[in-house]
This record gives structure tokens, sequence and C-alpha cells, in this order.
């Protein structure tokens, strides 16, 4: 795998509070990571401008706002994702077949066969635990239930999902070799784990699987940032 490669498997998570300070980490970033994630908190702060921001630089969105409501609300939230020009946006899987499929459908409607985003479905979030999923009623293993969510998503025609690292090789195994997997819960072998519980270092969750790695404390809280995006590009390349 080449350098280049490497790069845009990384998507850096924008989790800031400020316009400002969002725009001080795609100035410094953009050309050393693949995509920029936006999620609910600057996103409620600063609204669809921000999206536009890093376009408008030349970076490219993970739009990571979780939709899960009716089947006519989330798609057409994710029309509008598709508007704003979001290079990948989710959903939540528990939203179930018709959410999804519904979504799907009014994405390509909008898009009318020409690029679209990427949708993504969540399955179960990395700071889940299987006594988390039984305290909300799900009985099923953890894994069982990630790949039942994996399974379900691609037959409503989304992408691919978001998933822990430690779920990829099942997922790719069950979902097939061009079904997209995100994975957050990817610390580097010099960072620390802070509170996610499902993790992996990006050398293990690529050689696992997956297309995409979110990361975000691991290069921000670095001394030098730009350093740590390369320190783990030589970690994925050298794998």
């Amino acid at each position: 795998m080449s350098r280049e490669e490497a790069r845009k498997k990384i998507i850096f998570a924008l989790d800031v509070e400020t316009r400002a300070e969002a725009e001080r980490w795609v100035t410094l970033l953009t050309g050393h990571v693949g995509l920029f994630k936006v999620g609910k908190q600057l996103f409620t702060a600063c609204g669809p401008d921000i999206v536009r921001m890093i376009r408008e630089r030349g970076g490219e969105v993970f739009l990571d706002l979780k939709y899960h409501d009716i089947p006519s609300t989330v798609a057409m939230a994710t029309v509008e994702a598709a508007r704003l020009g979001a290079t990948l946006c989710n959903l939540h899987a528990l939203g179930g077949f018709e959410m999804m499929a519904a979504t799907r459908a009014a994405v390509d409607r909008e898009c009318g066969g020409g690029a679209r985003p990427k949708v993504l479905a969540v399955t179960i979030l990395t700071s889940s635990t299987e006594e988390t999923l039984k305290g909300v009623g799900i009985d099923l293993p953890l894994p069982e239930m990630v790949v039942k969510l994996a399974k379900l998503a691609k037959s409503a025609g989304i992408d691919g999902v978001v998933a822990s690292p430690l779920e990829v090789a099942l997922i790719r195994e069950a979902c097939g070799d061009e079904f997209l997997i995100v994975t957050p819960g990817v610390r580097p072998s010099f960072a620390a784990v802070n509170d996610q519980k499902r993790i992996m270092t990006p050398a293990e969750a690529v050689r696992a699987g997956a297309d995409y790695l979110v990361i975000g404390r691991p290069i921000a809280a670095a001394p030098d940032p730009v350093a740590a995006c390369e320190a783990i590009i030589d970690e994925i390349v050298i794998s």
C-alpha cells in the first residue's frame, strides 16, 4: 500500500466547539488526512456552513450525524447531506430496513445517477459493551448483533457500516469486499486508549479489512499533529 492510499484512509474527527477551531484544524491537516468528520457537537454549533467551509478549503467530509427517525425524515435529511457535498454520511442500522431502503432510494433520486455520498449504517457504538446491549433489551452477543445489523444494512442498499475494528473481519466475511467499513475505536501504538472499549491499532484495523479509520485525540493531542498523521501512515504502510 502506498503512503497516499494509507493517507486517504484517515478520517480526522473534528470534535471541537467552534468554527475557528475547525478552520485551524482543516488548514493544518488538509492534505495530511483523507476526510474530516463533522459530528453532532460541531454541526449543532455551526450548522451546514461548517461542511461548506471544509469543502471550500479542499477537504472532504464525513457527516457523522447518525440519523435515526421515521423513514421519510431520515431520507430527506440524507438528501440534504448529499446537497451539502458530504462524501460520507450515516444513519443508525437500528432504525430498520424500511428507513435504510427509503434513504438509499431518496439519495439515488436526488443525485440522478451521478456522484452521491456513500451512506453508512452505524451498528453498535464502540463505547458499548454486551452489558450496554442487555440494558436496552438486546440479548444477542455483541459480535452477532453487529453482523446482523451489517447484513440488514446491505440488504437495504446501504454502502457500508460504522463498526468497531474488532468486528471488521466478521463483517467483511458476511458482507463481502465491496461493502465499506469505517472504524472508530482506532488508537495508534503511541496513543492513550481513553474511553473507547473495543479498539485496535491502525495497522491491525486495516489488516482486518477496514476501509477508513476515524482518529481524533491521538492526532489532536499530539505535540505535532502533522507528525502524528505521518506516524499513523507509517504504521499502516509498514503493516
